[in-house]
């Protein structure tokens, strides 16, 4: 009953974070997409008033007129929209999950004995340090001299996040080590919005509210954040889908590729960010292209030279299923921490075991991710029983 309640909770939390997630990278989009499109006001009298600049829209049949002020107006509207609590719902509801999930089944989804030795406290003790550490540094950075000069910055933080990357992957199992990293960049992201860019805008509603003019300094330290979220937004999303691509977590360079998706990701922003502004230059795009590409190439599987394996019977691959992969994906899993078979796959027969063989080749044999945390420590011969048996199989097709 325990794993059936915790399963609901975690389709629920799921469920709202993806909701959120919407809403938060919809509305932070669209903002980032506006500012960059706006037009020196037409009319001299908007120019007196104050406004630097807006753009005409029309969607859902209806006709829009957005207007931006240099600083602010003289006098607040009664009603001023925020937008806050998107990050806010997206960030507690992500910490949920990663709680729910990597955190009370540290065993299960966090720790692989194969990578370190760690046990469940230690692991989520390293990983909550790195999530508050990770923003502590960032801001420090920002903060600092080093924060007026972006092209360095960026340079120093993508170092940052290298390490980052490099570091979660020798703590923790693969598909935890991913997570984590978007759990650390997601926080950066929320911490933005809470600490930085809510309080600035909450100075400049205040002097406007007093009738004077508001400092621009705040603005722009909030500007400089929201940037730096919209180009961080395509990594934490790949992070948050990696767990269904176990050919990148559990490669044995996973580090290196999520260092070079999430670059991708990045200059995908960058793509648009730039077009944005009127700048049609491929470049950004195209290094993304180049660089998905050669993670594609790089990690495709390899296969053996012709007669370098010995052929394994079905029997010895049946054994080794019905041994290691059977207490979880069974139509009633014994393993008390999966009500259900993961993602549906049920081997118990013959049939069943043959119809997924190339899954469970995949998931053993090349990305090592299955099974997870290696819970009924299948050895290495095994392993290459199942290979021996896949590789004379295709052979015979």
């Amino acid at each position: 009953m325990e794993a059936y309640v915790l399963d609901w909770l975690n389709l629920l939390a799921r469920w709202l974070h993806f909701v959120v997630g919407i809403a938060w990278i919809g509305s932070s989009f669209y903002f980032i997409w506006l500012d960059n499109h706006l037009e020196a006001p037409s009319r001299s009298e908007d120019d007196e008033r104050g406004v630097g600049g807006e753009l005409w829209s029309v969607h859902g049949g209806g006709f829009y007129h957005a207007q931006k002020y240099r600083v602010a107006p003289k006098t607040l509207p009664a009603t001023l929209h925020w937008f806050k609590w998107e990050a806010y719902t997206t960030w507690l509801s992500g910490m949920f999950l990663l709680v729910l999930v990597y955190w009370y089944g540290a065993e299960v989804y966090l720790i692989d004995p194969a990578v370190a030795a760690l046990t469940p406290t230690t692991a989520v003790a390293i990983a909550a340090a790195l999530i508050v550490g990770g923003w502590l540094v960032y801001d420090l950075l920002c903060r600092s001299p080093l924060g007026r000069n972006e092209s360095f910055l960026s340079g120093v933080l993508f170092l940052l996040v290298t390490l980052l990357a490099w570091g979660v992957c020798e703590l923790f199992g693969g598909r935890g080590a991913y997570i984590h990293f978007g759990a650390v960049l997601g926080t950066i992201m929320v911490a933005n919005v809470f600490f930085v860019i809510i309080p600035g805008q909450r100075q400049m509603v205040a002097a406007a509210e007093r009738g004077e003019a508001p400092d621009p300094a705040p603005g722009l330290r909030a500007k400089q954040r929201s940037v730096h979220n919209t180009y961080f937004t395509l990594p934490v999303l790949f992070a948050m889908t990696s767990n269904h691509f176990a050919m990148t977590y559990g490669h044995e360079w996973n580090w290196l590729i999520l260092v070079a998706i999430s670059l991708a990701g990045a200059l995908i922003r960058v793509y648009f960010v730039a077009r944005h502004k009127g700048d049609a230059s491929m470049l950004p795009a195209a290094v993304a292209v180049i660089l998905l590409l050669g993670v594609a190439v790089a990690i495709a599987p390899r296969q053996p030279a012709a007669g370098s394996l010995g052929a394994a019977s079905f029997d010895e691959v049946r054994q080794v299923v019905l041994t290691r992969c059977t207490n979880c994906h069974a139509a009633e899993p014994s393993h008390p921490a999966f009500p259900a078979p993961p993602g549906g796959v049920i081997l118990e027969t013959d049939a069943q075991i043959l119809a997924e063989a190339d899954r469970i080749h995949q998931q053993t044999v090349v990305s090592r991710v299955m099974p997870i945390g290696n819970l009924t420590n299948i050895t290495e011969e095994e392993r290459a029983i199942i290979d021996r048996w896949y590789q004379a199989r295709e052979g015979e097709q």
